[in-house]
């Protein structure tokens, strides 16, 4: 073996390419982050902020407001780290596993969590219905309901408090019950309330939902190295996951997807390994939490027969509907109406028709006539999304490839979203983390092609040879 073999063997530095793909990764995050920081908040009238709690002091240091100055000159500090590391590699050639793993470390959270301590700082200095987003106001509220022995569905969250926030200023107006029709509904699977009603326990501001989303935010980076493959591309592909300005911006604002994503990167990260039941176990979890993680469902259990027979997946199967029937059988057996009107019907033909997918350019084009109108989403599931879906699976099948099922969830979940009736720009973080979930399975497909001609070439080795009669 050369000498410049035996570097590149050393599990405890980046060479080369592997190290600027890591650098250039940190460096791009942040130069895309420091722009869009803080950005879309909630302009709430909350009168004179008096700092108090945890995080008094990063309050004052923002003047009592949300202060996007603060915010991005952190995030631009971290950038000089970065700047140092561009250096370190340019002189060198190389880093040090250690020290890019803290420094990606460092990055991440300085992206992640001031935003998120200011907002839950500003919060508790104000009122509970101010600094936070209605979804996971809700799901607080919901836990909280659990923690009393509550049904969260089919509740009237018309006196708890989530009224006052759609004021911005915490009054309650008369027409705010008969506009937030959200106030009659929990649309929201079973595991964000139970998962809220243990966070709950926590004491003020750490109860704040938004801390358990941005510590699921951050484990996205360790999580990349569930999957086999080079040390350097795992890395730079955890921290996109970790620290992309969807997933940074849905933590402070409050949108609760990070949980489920974080399963889905398990489940799929296990199974590259082989851990067929822990998989399915994660991805049913993934699917209690959001409802958008039943896309990724049949693409998981085809990348499994991939690798395995149909009888070996029957201890998954029951791990799958073992984890999701634990969460959905008490509040089904509780009120099953409520359950479907509240998860599924409110969904779907309820809540009125916003963003940017299909029924809005309908809508736009006078086809569909108010945003509250009827929207053939049933229909279009039916006939468009799910023959493309079995299309994308049997793509997945024939092409015998792992990191094909997660392009296939990618597309399919776009599909999805773009012809529901509600389509939020956070919602794009969901094929973002499918085509990063693509790219760690083909570096852990790249990785152990050459562990599989080894053992082709032992095993042909270590057959007899033929005697030939003379």
């Amino acid at each position: 073996m050369t000498v410049h073999q035996l570097r590149r063997s050393d599990g405890r530095i980046l060479w080369g390419g592997e190290a600027w793909l890591f650098v250039a990764t940190l460096g791009g995050l942040v130069i895309l982050n420091v722009p869009m920081l803080g950005l879309d908040a909630w302009a709430f009238r909350t009168g004179p902020v008096h700092a108090g709690g945890l995080f008094s002091s990063l309050v004052s240091a923002a003047h009592g407001r949300w202060d996007l100055g603060l915010l991005r000159s952190i995030a631009v500090l971290v950038g000089v780290l970065v700047a140092c590391l561009v250096a370190v590699v340019l002189v060198s050639g190389r880093l040090r596993l250690r020290w890019a793993v803290i420094c990606a470390a460092v990055v991440i959270v300085a992206l992640v969590l001031p935003a998120v301590a200011l907002q839950a700082g500003l919060r508790q200095s104000t009122a509970p219905w101010f600094y936070t987003n209605d979804s996971t106001y809700q799901i607080e509220i919901a836990g909280k309901l659990l923690q009393q022995g509550s049904n969260p569905y089919g509740h009237d969250y018309g006196s708890s408090g989530l009224e006052r926030f759609y004021s911005l200023d915490g009054t309650t107006k008369p027409q705010t019950e008969r506009q937030q029709v959200a106030l009659h509904h929990f649309a929201y699977f079973p595991g964000t309330a139970l998962v809220a009603a243990a966070w709950g326990v926590l004491p003020r501001p750490l109860s704040d939902f938004r801390f358990l989303v941005a510590l699921c935010t951050l484990a996205l980076f360790p999580a990349a190295l569930l999957f086999p493959g080079r040390l350097g591309p795992r890395l730079a592909l955890g921290a996109l996951l970790a620290a992309n300005p969807l997933i940074i911006h849905a933590a402070w604002f409050g949108t609760a997807d990070a949980l489920s994503l974080l399963l889905v990167v398990c489940a799929f990260g296990l199974a590259s390994r082989s851990r067929f039941s822990s998989a399915a176990a994660l991805i049913g979890g993934a699917v209690l939490l959001k409802q958008f993680a039943l896309v990724a469902v049949p693409f998981l259990f085809a990348m499994l027969l991939l690798e395995a027979e149909w009888r070996r997946l029957k201890a998954p199967a029951i791990s799958f509907a073992a984890v999701v029937l634990a969460g959905l059988v008490p509040f089904l057996a509780a009120d099953p109406h409520a359950f479907w009107t509240d998860t599924v019907t409110y969904g779907t033909g309820t809540y009125r028709i916003i963003g940017y997918g299909l029924a809005s350019l309908l809508l736009r084009a006078h086809v569909i006539g108010s945003r509250t109108g009827y929207y053939p989403f049933i229909p279009l599931a039916l006939f468009v999304w799910l023959p493309v879906t079995v299309w994308l699976l049997w793509l997945q099948r024939r092409s015998r490839s792992p990191w094909t099922g997660a392009v296939g969830f990618s597309l399919s979940v776009f599909l999805l979203l773009f012809i529901a009736r509600v389509f939020q720009t956070s919602y794009l973080v969901w094929p973002l983390v499918g085509g990063v979930l693509a790219l760690l399975l083909s570096g852990a497909e790249g990785a152990q092609e050459p562990s599989r001609q080894v053992a082709e070439t032992a095993k042909k080795a270590s057959l007899p040879t033929e005697q030939t009669s003379v």
